[in-house]
């Protein structure tokens, strides 16, 4: 069958059904129209316009040696095919090890069918936002990758786990602390795996960094800096309207310098104080804020001084220091080319070395992790659990940056107390 006749059945069976074009009412009242966001199909290809975040390209990794035969791989189905979807996560469950694409769920049909027919999936396995019954009975999908605007995420974890499927989520995992703590119970009860996608637990360079930092390589930990910014164009696109995308600057990039942070020290903080900067009569920026600064106490005397900006040239940088050294990963935060840098004292005198590590897939990494922690009935390095704490760290930010004043946390002790076991990259 070729393409076009592929689209025209697929129009005639929408037609018929309905199904793929009325998605469910809270995700239908608040689904994105903007072209930066959905995309748009021309000459039989899913194209966007040149707007949107660095961090949403497909790194050019080729699979990784030794994958399991695809009987073996667990099936994913990945629900909302924006950007993110379409150039980044469909690519990298074709390089997977440990995991497959079985089925796409979306609220565009013609969108819908042409993926369908580019990564050779049947008819039977294109779903819309309503058919969460037939996708419950769909055996081939294991896992369902929610890649939707956050305000719908704790609709779709909810729905994906009544449905019987383990889920991975897009962070930052909800709009509130309140839904995240509801999707964790949801998956809980339904005995489902709930993992939040933050690719840089799951790259080499941010775990080379965790592990210097926390083998005493650096010395008694001082400080940490993190800065992400990029500049938002279309202000028509989702993240930029505030029901969508719950914030701004900080709910889409700050949560990089937060959780990587977090990741890095392993402990919790205990304190915050934040500031909130938006232009005056940026189009942009009428709902949702433009930068975002914040420092963060931690109970070992570590302080992070951390920003984001939606409004600057595209830079990333994320950096630990410690009495007898530094680690910095510059560029930070993207899809590729991270670098690390080392620099450590030595009789009076330093010098900087690169660390030479190379590129991975970081969505393939994350749908294979899921993939083994499925299979092996292991909680994911991170669950729901972790989200839920961002959450609550950025609803904190937001605080402090309201009232003007220092917001102090629960004290949380040990170290990693929301994750699971460190990830096996194999």
């Amino acid at each position: 069958m070729d393409r076009r006749t592929f689209i025209q059945r697929g129009s005639a069976l929408v037609a018929l059904s309905g199904a793929l074009t009325k998605p469910g009412q809270a995700a239908q009242a608040n689904m994105p129209e903007a072209p930066v966001d959905t995309g748009f199909v021309k000459d039989g290809k899913v194209e966007f316009p040149g707007e949107g975040s660095p961090l949403e390209g497909g790194a050019a990794v080729g699979i990784s040696p030794n994958p399991d035969p695809p009987d073996q791989r667990i099936g994913f189905a990945v629900l909302g095919l924006g950007r993110l979807s379409v150039n980044a996560i469909l690519p990298a469950l074709c390089k997977s090890k440990h995991a497959k694409l079985t089925a796409l769920v979306s609220g565009s049909p013609e969108k819908a069918w042409v993926l369908a027919s580019e990564y050779g999936l049947a008819q039977s396995q294109v779903y819309g936002y309503n058919d969460f019954d037939r996708i419950r009975d769909d055996k081939s999908i294991d896992a369902i990758y929610v890649v939707t605007p956050n305000s719908l995420h704790h609709e779709h974890v909810l729905k994906s786990a009544a449905a019987g499927k383990h889920v991975l989520c897009e962070k930052p995992m909800s709009a509130t602390s309140a839904e995240a703590e509801d999707m964790v119970r949801a998956c809980a009860q339904a005995n489902r795996k709930l993992m939040i996608a933050y690719r840089m637990q799951y790259v080499p360079q941010a775990m080379a960094i965790a592990r210097m930092a926390r083998n005493g390589e650096l010395g008694k930990l001082k400080a940490v800096v993190g800065f992400n910014g990029q500049n938002e164009g279309d202000p028509a696109q989702w993240r930029l309207k505030k029901n969508l995308a719950g914030g701004g600057a900080m709910y889409d990039i700050g949560i990089y310098c937060l959780n990587t942070t977090r990741a890095t020290l392993g402990e919790e903080p205990i304190e915050v104080n934040a500031r909130i900067f938006t232009t005056p009569g940026d189009p942009r920026f009428t709902e949702v804020e433009e930068s975002v600064y914040w420092t963060m106490l931690f109970p070992s005397g570590v302080i992070a001084t951390l920003s984001c900006s939606y409004a600057m040239h595209n830079f990333k940088v994320f950096s630990v220091s410690g009495e007898q050294g530094n680690a910095r990963m510059d560029p930070a935060y993207g899809t590729s080319g991270l670098r690390v840098y080392v620099e450590r004292s030595t009789g009076g005198g330093g010098g900087v070395t690169e660390m030479r590590m190379g590129d991975i897939d970081h969505f393939a990494a994350e749908v294979d992790h899921l993939a083994l922690c499925i299979r092996n009935d292991v909680k994911p390095r991170t669950p729901g659990e972790e989200g839920v704490q961002d959450m609550k760290i950025v609803e904190a930010v937001y605080q402090s940056a309201a009232s003007g004043q220092t917001v102090k946390l629960p004290r949380i002790d040990g170290l990693d107390t929301t994750r699971g076991p460190e990830p096996v990259m194999n």
